[in-house]
């Protein structure tokens, strides 16, 4: 995707997501409590085995997600560019699923692509995402889904960085960060020595 091309998605998807976005207020402080909230109603808190993951019922999650949250994720939302809770985190971490806690994401693999979204080179656990077609916005693009929770996450372009060449633009409202000195704590304790690793 050009330079020209990626300004059309971002000029076109910031007009689209005023009938979705509730504004930032509404995006920051519901989010890592309804996150866990139905973390610990699926009895997934942690990077435990997702095999028996029971994704709650929709009247469920319009209760325990935050308008934006659910708008997002179980009707493929796009929250507003530079107005959402990560696209400047720049903390070390990992990134999981709003509804399973499936991890998505690390902040290793995050850069700034200058589109307002936060943006990854690749995901951290593969099998945790997915993609699809969408031919929304008068194009064709890559949507990128989580394998189990089967929220909508964002979408994958071809001009990202090296070493992939890919850019996961994702939305900040479908996904919770846990920073690292939380990771063991809330049960994602092998990751911790993926950012040891990276201060060596």
């Amino acid at each position: 995707m050009s330079r020209t091309q990626r300004g059309l998605v971002v000029a076109v998807a910031a007009t689209m997501v005023g009938m979705v976005a509730t504004g930032a207020g509404a995006q920051a402080s519901p989010r890592a409590g309804a996150a866990q909230t139905v973390a610990a109603n699926t009895g997934k808190t942690g990077a435990r085995s997702m095999t028996d993951f029971k994704k709650p019922s929709d009247a469920d999650l319009k209760k325990q997600l935050s308008p934006i949250q659910y708008q997002v994720t179980q009707h493929e939302g796009t929250e507003r560019p530079f107005q959402n809770e990560y696209w400047d985190n720049h903390e070390a971490g990992i990134y999981v699923d709003v509804v399973s806690g499936e991890p998505l994401f690390s902040s290793l693999d995050k850069y700034d692509s200058g589109t307002g979204w936060p943006s990854f080179t690749k995901p951290l656990e593969p099998a945790n995402v997915k993609t699809k077609t969408d031919r929304s916005l008068f194009m064709e693009r890559n949507e990128v889904r989580s394998t189990h929770a089967d929220s909508h996450l964002g979408h994958v372009f071809d001009d990202g960085p090296q070493p992939t060449g890919l850019r996961y633009c994702m939305n900040s409202a479908s996904m919770r960060f846990i920073p690292v000195s939380k990771l063991a704590a809330e049960g994602y304790g092998q990751y911790v020595s993926l950012f040891e690793k990276a201060k060596r």
